[in-house]
């Protein structure tokens, strides 16, 4: 049997006829590849959020431990939020020998526990895919993707290589996916799910057959991509499932106004106001649980977030600008680290504002914030800043600089998903493996 790009898997679903489109295969690519009221306890939630091109780490790493470290200046945007968060500093991303691919490996290293062995290529899922497999099948999005740079493929969530979760990139799409004719009140004295569920909820077992069929007719690798790519499509199928059923109901929830159809881009203005709008229909996603995941992208990992008056972007700037002799740094360019800093602060606000039972949002969520680097004129993968928001439902104590001394980044992720409550004792490969979490965290 030959396939090709236009070969979908067909079968019948209740009577219709229902298909299934396929994966770009190997064997279709030539030889290079060219071609709460019920007593249910209140949702914990996780996510990430992502500024690109790092700091000056002798200006945002505090000499002091604890909860009685210091401001330094480049940490003065997240005063205002201090007794929320958790500071992390020099936490390393260890290479095992591999070459450093800039914006890429610190990223993937901390998210996936591997440093990557190519460029742009990654084995193993981020650990917001972890956690959502593990607490993301019982709403309707089992994570929400979404960044303020106006680009859709700013996303640093992905299962593989090829199987990456594309970002929204406009507040008023992002809210029309949210509260558009799909959602249901979860507050609303009656429910009426949409029939056409009903229809496409089961269209990947109506194509069962074809799809044993393609399986035994590819190869080991095509076979292991369709087996990720079918586990995708069942979890879609999932999702589908909840919207027959009735939400349960969610004090928290109030629908938001519909945004206004603003401009997107990455002028750091335009991002700043899209960033705040989107974080604003996130919070009311999580507090109508529509999510309990959910990955934030502020600037994209070599940052090309611009200024009006200038055509250098954030990025240019680490590379291009001089260090100031007087000041010890590159002023320019640091600038848009503070300002990005400014935003994870908003953040943080916007979820802490949301009431939720006795607490608030953000009391039930644990939101980690990172870099890829940390001096980005280098390419540091050596320290990159870490910080943590919330209280993950209680289990997590807040305000506490921890400092890793060197120590691998995985301790981080492990503590994460452990907290989130995953079955794991260990985390990461080669020299990152680590079986230690970061006992001072836990409440």
């Amino acid at each position: 049997m030959t396939l090709t790009r236009r070969r979908v898997l067909r079968g019948i679903s209740r009577g219709i006829g229902a298909s299934v489109a396929m994966p770009l295969l190997d064997c279709m690519l030539n030889a290079n590849g060219t071609a709460l009221a019920s007593g249910a306890p209140i949702p914990l939630r996780f996510g990430t959020w992502f500024w690109g091109c790092g700091m000056n780490p002798e200006r945002w790493n505090p000499k002091a431990t604890g909860a009685g470290y210091e401001i330094t200046p480049e940490l003065k945007p997240v005063e205002r939020v201090r007794p929320q968060i958790n500071v992390l500093s020099k936490f390393n991303v260890l290479l095992d020998g591999k070459s450093n691919f800039v914006h890429y490996s610190g990223n993937l290293g901390l998210r996936t526990g591997q440093a990557p062995a190519q460029a742009e290529q990654n084995e193993l899922p981020t650990l917001d895919i972890l956690i959502a497999d593990a607490i993301g099948t019982s709403t309707r999005f089992r994570s929400l993707e979404l960044t303020a740079t106006g680009n859709p493929r700013h996303s640093y969530s992905r299962r593989s290589t090829s199987l990456v979760n594309p970002s929204e990139p406009s507040p008023l799409a992002f809210y029309t996916r949210l509260f558009g004719p799909d959602f249901q009140d979860p507050n609303a004295a009656d429910f009426k799910p949409d029939p056409g569920v009903i229809v496409r909820r089961s269209v990947l077992s109506s194509v069962s057959e074809d799809r044993a069929r393609v399986m035994n007719q590819v190869g080991a690798a095509d076979r292991s991509r369709l087996d990720e790519y079918f586990t995708s499509v069942r979890q879609l199928e999932q999702q589908l499932e909840l919207q027959l059923q009735k939400p349960p109901p969610a004090e928290a929830c109030k629908i938001p106004e519909k945004p206004a159809d603003g401009p997107i881009g990455q002028d750091i203005a335009v991002s700043l106001t899209n960033h705040k709008v989107m974080v604003e229909l996130l919070a009311m996603a999580l507090a109508c649980n529509q999510t309990k995941v959910f990955n934030m992208v502020f600037s994209d990992s070599a940052s090309s977030l611009t200024r009006a008056g200038t055509d250098m972007t954030h990025h240019s700037l680490t590379h291009e600008e001089l260090i100031d002799p007087q000041l010890g740094y590159q002023p320019k360019a640091t600038e848009f680290h503070m300002q990005a800093l400014g935003a994870w602060a908003t953040f943080v606000e916007v979820l802490a504002a949301v009431r939720e039972g006795d607490g608030t949002l953000l009391d039930n969520c644990l939101v980690m914030a990172h870099s890829d680097t940390s001096f980005a004129k280098m390419h540091d993968v050596l320290g990159i800043p870490v910080m943590l928001a919330g209280k993950a439902g209680g289990r997590v104590k807040t305000g506490l600089h921890i400092a890793g001394n060197g120590e691998p980044i995985t301790r981080i992720g492990l503590t994460l998903q452990q907290v989130m409550g995953l079955p794991v004792d260990r985390w990461g490969t080669g020299a990152m493996q680590t079986a230690k979490p970061l006992s001072e965290l836990l409440a």
